[in-house]
């Protein structure tokens, strides 16, 4: 898996992409929860769950019908009186599906369910720079959590940046 770290600049990379109006500490909490509640799976280690197995981790909680669960019940729970709902719905998704898409980007584990309930195959993507990151605190202490933030500052952090940097161009061109 990728890092909380990865996880949450991915969510406050896409948040970026949205309305000033829409972003308040609300909008980038619930965000970067979504993106990075997917990993609440790792207790399937601790209850003798097969990693493998529909609810091991990288299951379906990292499956884009999860994604799209997610992001309607934070919606619903959290903006139902909002008139730009499917923005919310949109922006949660997002951030919880691109956990899903990180993760199969990581050159460790078993996969991603992407399709689970339909389909429990695991898959990765051809390219995994993205070193896999330990499980816990105290194992990303020290120099395997050092490799972990290097390579995602490069292959995470670099086109967040990147994207951020665009989305701030185009609205300060679209001002004027």
């Amino acid at each position: 898996m990728a890092s909380f770290f990865g996880h949450a600049l991915t969510s406050i990379a896409i948040g970026n992409g949205f309305s000033n109006t829409q972003k308040n500490f609300k909008f980038w909490f619930l965000g970067v929860f979504c993106a990075f509640l997917p990993d609440a799976d790792v207790i399937s280690f601790k209850l003798g769950i097969a990693y493998n197995s529909f609810w091991g981790h990288r299951g379906f909680t990292h499956s884009f019908v999860f994604a799209i669960l997610l992001g309607l019940i934070i919606t619903f729970i959290f903006y139902r009186k909002n008139t730009s709902k499917i923005k919310y719905f949109l922006f949660f998704t997002l951030c919880a599906a691109s956990h899903s898409l990180l993760d199969a980007m990581t050159d460790g584990g078993l996969g991603v369910a992407f399709f689970a309930p339909f389909d429990n195959s695991r898959y990765f993507f051809p390219w995994r720079p993205i070193q896999v990151s330990p499980i816990g605190i105290a194992n990303f202490l020290g120099e395997r959590g050092l490799r972990v933030i290097k390579s995602e500052l490069l292959y995470i952090g670099l086109p967040s940046f990147v994207f951020i940097l665009i989305v701030k161009i185009k609205n300060r061109f679209l001002k004027k």
